[in-house]
């Protein structure tokens, strides 16, 4: 096994060990609901919702963004020493949105009569279902298996690679920079293959209506750079929707699969904007699988930028493992 820092593989095991440590806490919420006491409910309302959810973003000062997301909002009422309450919590795991919103609303229709498990110390707490789901534990324990597998066997070899190829390279000590150039356009031709697979699939979704509810430019400032420099204000492309499918009601922000849209130049975002105008009506590719994920336009150039990408590092690559890094920088 390579001989690399500690930290390195604490960095790359990281990610892994925050997902169990949150797994382990649903986990204990778990164990806690199944003594709660239940009581007979009755479902109110059944219905879409869209509610603003904070979501991580490390290329703004402030380090978050918030995102409209759609959420099935069953409402019903319980009655627990007397007292009428009101509760809108389905499950003990954590709803982010855009998930089963049809399902959970065809699962619980208004007037169905609910058994609801609710906190005997805090009544107001309450959920319908208090098991995580099904398997959950055995997927985990893949995964757990899978990345192990990946990043242990991954230094490895990577370790083993860039020997075979300070054995093969006029100059042994550009190895590293060779395998650098030769990944990054490797991952970047796998995020191009990835988004012209997701743009077929996109182009065969089917079309419904919908109507354009917001088109406006947000402003934020970029995170401060390296040396600690506040960052650029920046200016981004907000367009925001509403559509129905199957019979439930949905809103998204801006067209999944369209050409980015941030820049330094508010007048350029603004210009860009004026193909969409607020209350006008618009074709909305629908995933059916998913109906939360919709987008204004399936077509991107954006895919060829990357290939570009992909093919200058491949050239990158080549020319330093052949001439050298050195002599020529």
């Amino acid at each position: 096994m390579p001989n690399l820092p500690w930290y390195v593989y604490a960095m790359l095991l990281a990610p892994l060990a925050l997902i169990l440590v949150v797994a382990a806490y649903k986990a204990l919420q778990v164990r806690a609901a199944r003594e709660w006491p239940s009581a007979p409910g009755k479902v109110v309302i059944s219905n879409s919702e869209v509610r603003d959810v904070r979501v991580l973003d490390d290329s703004r000062e402030i380090g978050h963004r918030f995102e409209e997301r759609n959420f099935a909002n069953i409402v019903y009422e319980y009655t627990v020493r007397g007292k009428v309450l009101r509760n809108n919590r389905v499950s003990i795991g954590e709803d982010r949105g855009n998930f089963e919103v049809a399902e959970t609303i065809a699962k619980y229709p208004a007037g169905m009569a609910v058994t609801v498990f609710y906190n005997p110390l805090h009544p107001n707490e309450a959920v319908l279902e208090r098991d995580l789901p099904k398997g959950l534990w055995g997927c985990l324990g893949i995964g757990t298996a899978v990345v192990l597998a990946i990043v242990f066997g991954g230094v490895f070899g990577l370790n083993r690679f860039s020997e075979f190829l300070s054995a093969r390279l006029a100059d042994p000590k550009v190895s590293p920079l060779v395998m650098a150039f030769g990944a990054f356009g490797v991952v970047i031709a796998l995020f191009a293959l990835v988004m012209q697979k997701q743009q077929r699939l996109a182009m065969k979704w089917p079309v419904v209506s919908g109507t354009v509810q917001m088109s406006d430019v947000e402003q934020y400032r970029a995170a401060p750079s390296e040396q600690g420099s506040r960052g650029a204000m920046m200016y981004q492309r907000q367009v925001s929707y509403a559509y129905r499918f199957n019979d439930v009601d949905y809103t998204a922000i801006e067209a999944r699969f369209a050409t980015g849209s941030n820049s330094t130049s508010g007048w350029l975002m603004r210009k860009f904007m004026t193909a969409y105008q607020d209350g006008s009506v618009v074709k909305v590719y629908v995933n059916p699988l998913n109906p939360s994920e919709a987008t204004l336009n399936p077509r991107t150039s954006f895919a060829w930028v990357l290939w570009l990408l992909a093919a200058g590092f491949a050239g990158v690559t080549y020319y330093t493992a052949v001439h050298g890094w050195a002599e020529n920088s």
